[in-house]
C-alpha cells in the first residue's frame, strides 16, 4: 500500500517558525523566556507542532522581536 508508512497530514511551518529554526539555541533560549514557556515547546512550535493558540501567540511575538533585533544588529 503506497504512502502507508507516511502520516496524511504534515505541518507546513509558516515564516515566523522558519526563522525561529534559523536562530541559535541561546536566542531561542531567550524567546523561550520571553514567552515564558520551555525550549521544548518553541522548538515544538518552530517545527510546527500544534500548541494552545495563546502560547503560540507569545513565542510568536516573542520570535519576531528577536529576529528584529538580531537583524537590526547586523544593520548597524
Amino acid at each position: 500500500m503506497r504512502g502507508s508508512r507516511q502520516s496524511a497530514v504534515r505541518p507546513v511551518p509558516n515564516d515566523a517558525q522558519n526563522k525561529l529554526r534559523a536562530l541559535t539555541r541561546h536566542r531561542r533560549m531567550k524567546v523561550a523566556h520571553a514567552a515564558q514557556t520551555t525550549l521544548v515547546k518553541v522548538d515544538q512550535w518552530g517545527r510546527g507542532a500544534a500548541l494552545p493558540a495563546e502560547l503560540a501567540g507569545a513565542i510568536e511575538r516573542a520570535a519576531l522581536h528577536a529576529q528584529d533585533r538580531k537583524s537590526k544588529k547586523h544593520a548597524s
